[in-house]
């Protein structure tokens, strides 16, 4: 009996991991929009085994990108950390771009699809801080132009997500070259128009 037990233990958490991995491959290559009966199709499993997991689509949305959401606030303050404020600078906006280019459901979740299922207001609230510091890091470096704003991140972002190609690859790879060429034109040269005032929620249109 103990042996039946730990069997159906074993099969609930296959069923699980099926769900969620199936769940954040689709999510990252078409966004939040896909039925919950596709994802169980998708998994191999039935739509009420989906639902026993998974009560809720947010239910699954939260699940799916917890581990996300950390990295992203890692990639942040790991660039905050480093000693070379540019070089931070760069990475920030490197790194994001390329999350955000490889996984499309990712920042639909985190910026306004779902707001109760990650605390996207705590979250955006540090990151924006964190984002500001890390500018000025940059400013005071030399490196970056003195007019550059925390809200030309922003821009970077809604750049970023209109790129749009058959795969994440050549999705992940315009980006890394709409990246290059925003940084080229932050260093410090020559003067800008004013900053617009931006929400890291209009980045997703």
């Amino acid at each position: 009996m103990t042996g039946g037990t730990t069997q159906l233990r074993v099969d609930a958490q296959h069923n699980r991991d099926r769900i969620v991995a199936s769940a954040r491959e689709t999510f990252a290559a078409v966004g939040l929009d896909v039925s919950m009966t596709e994802i169980a199709r998708r998994a191999g499993v039935g739509v009420a085994t989906l639902y026993r997991r998974f009560p809720t689509k947010e239910s699954l949305v939260t699940e799916v990108f917890a581990d996300q959401l950390d990295s992203c606030a890692a990639v942040v303050h790991d660039a905050l950390d480093d000693p070379d404020p540019w070089r931070g600078f760069c990475r920030v906006v490197a790194e994001l771009c390329e999350m955000q280019a490889r996984d499309r459901g990712f920042s639909a979740a985190f910026l306004s699809a779902f707001p109760n299922a990650l605390p996207v207001d705590e979250k955006r609230a540090q990151a924006e801080e964190v984002l500001g510091r890390l500018v000025a890091r940059a400013k005071e470096s030399g490196r970056l132009r003195p007019d550059f704003a925390p809200e030309d991140l922003i821009l970077v972002l809604m750049a970023n997500n209109g790129l749009v190609t058959d795969s994440a690859d050549a999705t992940a790879a315009a980006s890394r070259r709409l990246v290059a060429y925003f940084i080229q034109a932050f260093q410090a040269d020559g003067p800008l128009p004013p900053p617009v005032r931006l929400d890291l929620r209009e980045a997703i249109g």
